[in-house]
């Protein structure tokens, strides 16, 4: 029915140990964002940590100033840190499943 049952779970083992890789590159490859103006730069990695802020001297005179630039860029970093991850992870993981009939999982 399912034909070489043992062969599947080979490559299942298999690709979860790649995507383990995966991920842990994921926490080598920096992100950088920073705000319009560049007063404020942040990086992070693409597993979603922050390893870096910067914020320019004239950005602490105005604290509701500097929390508006902190939302906007770290949401920019964000969204570009988890578009890197997904497509990584769905790279290494589609590749490593195995076909299954009527399981076209990533269509």
């Amino acid at each position: 029915m399912f034909g070489d049952l043992a062969g599947m779970m080979g490559k299942l083992k298999e690709t979860q140990q790649k995507v383990e890789e995966t991920k842990a590159r994921l926490n080598t490859v920096l992100v950088n964002e920073q705000s319009n103006d560049g007063l404020l730069k942040v990086a992070l990695t693409a597993n979603r940590t922050i390893k870096a802020i910067t914020i320019d001297n004239s950005l602490l005179e105005d604290k509701e100033q500097l929390e508006d630039y902190l939302i906007i860029t770290l949401n920019k970093a964000i969204e570009k840190a988890t578009q890197i991850n997904e497509a990584e992870l769905a790279a290494v993981t589609k590749d490593g499943m195995p076909n299954i009939p009527g399981m076209d999982l990533f269509k």
